[in-house]
């Protein structure tokens, strides 16, 4: 009995996560007439395509989907590239009483502030220098956004790996960046794909600062373009379930690739943090 409620409950959980992904693909399927049929059409509909088709051949969805690939796989290498020697450096350098501590803690503390509130300055400072309406700038702003979290990740991986390890690289005339790359970083694989999996998540799904930095469509992102076609006349159901539809795949695909490290980075070090 046991044993059958583990997967009943389960079950239950699956169906209940699974539920408004199945009711955005259907919606995405379903002519106009059929979306608001009632009751509901679960099963029983005609599939169409017609709003995939007007969503990337007559609108401007698949220069979206380009803009978010590229902002957020930049921003991510660029977090993970500057973030990963940073935790390091936090986790095996020695540090005059005790600041490395205080140092991250420092860092982190950034998460704490509340995004809407560095919006107006950030406003100010792209467009000074001429980086505003530009990918550029969603880049430079979601890498520091997600810095403090790539070293707060990866600070518990690296505590994880024995000391011993780089300290012998050392011995054998290694440098402190040489031990990182050679010996760190092989073993620290699970941890770079989980942090690397949330800073992705996190650079596709944003739409603050991509509504307030983006004017055009020539660099908008997809949850603008997406939120895009609510209108004072209409809501374009069919559209909006398609765009979603196709933005769920590259971060679905991303994840299958890294999923026997990420499992294992999530129950490695980030647990214990």
């Amino acid at each position: 009995m046991k044993k059958g409620a583990v997967y009943i409950f389960g079950g239950l959980g699956l169906l209940f996560s699974l539920a408004p992904l199945y009711w955005l693909l259907t919606i995405s399927l379903k002519k106009e007439v059929d979306q608001f049929a009632s009751p509901p059409l679960w099963i029983h509909f005609t599939p169409t395509f017609e709003h995939f088709i007007n969503a990337f051949e007559v609108k401007q969805f698949g220069k979206y989907l380009f803009n978010s690939c590229i902002v957020a796989t930049a921003s991510t290498i660029m977090a993970l590239l500057l973030g990963i020697p940073a935790a390091y450096s936090l986790s095996r350098l020695k540090w005059p009483r005790n600041q490395a501590e205080k140092i991250g803690f420092w860092i982190l503390s950034n998460r704490f502030l509340p995004p809407i509130i560095t919006i107006v300055p950030l406003f100010l400072m792209m467009r000074s220098v001429g980086l505003l309406d530009s990918p550029i700038a969603l880049i430079i702003v979601y890498v520091g956004f997600n810095l403090p979290f790539v070293i707060w990740m990866m600070q518990t991986f690296i505590r994880e790996i024995p000391t011993e390890l780089d300290e012998a690289a050392r011995v054998d005339g290694d440098s402190y960046l040489g031990a990182l790359i050679r010996i760190i970083l092989p073993l620290a694989a699970p941890g770079v794909a989980a942090t690397a999996i949330f800073c992705l998540i996190i650079a596709w799904n944003e739409f603050l600062f991509a509504l307030v930095l983006t004017q055009t469509e020539a660099s908008m992102t997809l949850p603008i373009g997406i939120a895009s076609q609510v209108t004072q006349y209409e809501i374009r159901w069919g559209i909006m379930s398609a765009a979603g539809t196709v933005a769920m795949i590259p971060v679905f695909v991303f994840s299958l690739f890294v999923q026997k490290y990420l499992v294992r980075g999530l129950s490695m070090g980030a647990v214990k943090g």
